[in-house]
């Protein structure tokens, strides 16, 4: 029997061109019985389109698969920023996910990130919040928060236990989303994918390791998989081109370990084809959980690699 689902579309603002801000939100309910609230969202940066697809492809099994209890899709959270590929907010240029729990008289990324509160966050048992690496470079590793039997259910080789939080977002367990912190609702944030390359593995591996995480959370029958040997870090580094151009990397694929001192990439004029930078990686021990996978344009200061960083490293 198929499970009954429904979308909404809530408002929570008017434009200046007399159109209403909504969100939208569907609800699928499980034929099953009775069992938690999930609720899974995606694009809270508008570039970053690859957990929407994601969605999009663990939506026909949601609809079709008796499951315990409800789900909500939030499959574009920031609909304004994803319909003009930013990652930030256009009508303010805010970071939404800098802003929760934001402010229902606020600007309008702050009113958007009170909605998502009110009509979203506020409704769920467990958050499953899906990011990527955008549409340059591609990356791969799962936080760990309050919710530690979800992140390792995932998947994913690397893991990253921060340290400490970063306010304004909608993930728990530290000083971010009001409603989030305050229920302690078990959360995981997701980093899966992106870049100018195909994206259907990545979307593959993230249907699977959803529909993990739910078995996990007893909502869909069955026992979940267990994970591979996994490696969590607890520190990462960023490490941004200071000069634009192509970026070509020469960094080891995503998941495998590099040493301190080694070429992650060079930046090159597509001008005049001189090298302009050489960039290298200054954590001694690391693993690569962010990279450009192919020949990228980058300006200074775009993200450019990121490396977790295996001194402190649990396995």
């Amino acid at each position: 029997m198929a499970n009954e689902y429904q979308l909404t579309t809530p408002k929570f603002t008017t434009m200046a061109d007399g159109t209403d801000a909504v969100l939208h939100i569907t609800e699928i309910v499980g034929s099953a019985g009775d069992g938690p609230t999930v609720g899974i969202s995606g694009a809270i940066h508008g570039d970053e389109n690859t957990g929407s697809q994601i969605i999009r492809a663990l939506w026909p099994i949601l609809v079709r698969t008796p499951f315990k209890g409800r789900i909500k899709l939030l499959p574009v959270a920031n609909s304004r920023a994803f319909a003009v590929n930013h990652r930030f907010t256009p009508v303010d240029e805010l970071n939404l996910n800098r802003q929760f729990p934001g402010d229902p008289k606020g600007c309008y990324t702050d009113q958007l990130a009170a909605a998502i509160e009110r009509e979203f966050l506020d409704q769920i048992d467990i958050h499953f919040d899906m990011h990527s690496g955008t549409d340059r470079p591609t990356v791969d590793y799962v936080y760990i928060l309050n919710g530690e039997k979800f992140s390792r259910a995932f998947g994913s080789r690397v893991l990253y236990r921060p340290k400490a939080g970063i306010g304004g977002t909608t993930f728990s367990g530290t000083t971010k989303s009001v409603t989030i912190d305050k229920r302690g609702i078990p959360a995981v944030v997701v980093e899966l994918g992106g870049g100018i390359i195909d994206q259907t593995p990545y979307v593959k591996r993230g249907v699977d390791g959803l529909v993990n995480m739910l078995k996990q959370a007893e909502v869909l029958d069955g026992e979940p998989t267990p994970p591979p040997p996994q490696v969590v870090v607890r520190g990462i580094a960023g490490i941004r081109p200071s000069q634009g151009g192509w970026l070509e990397t020469e960094a080891p694929p995503l998941g495998e370990e590099i040493k301190g001192g080694a070429v992650l990439g060079r930046v090159i004029s597509p001008y005049s084809f001189d090298e302009l930078e050489v960039i290298r990686n200054p954590v001694e021990n690391g693993i690569m959980i962010l990279s450009h996978l192919s020949r990228n344009l980058v300006d200074p200061g775009n993200y450019g690699y990121m490396v977790g960083d295996l001194a402190e490293a649990e396995d």
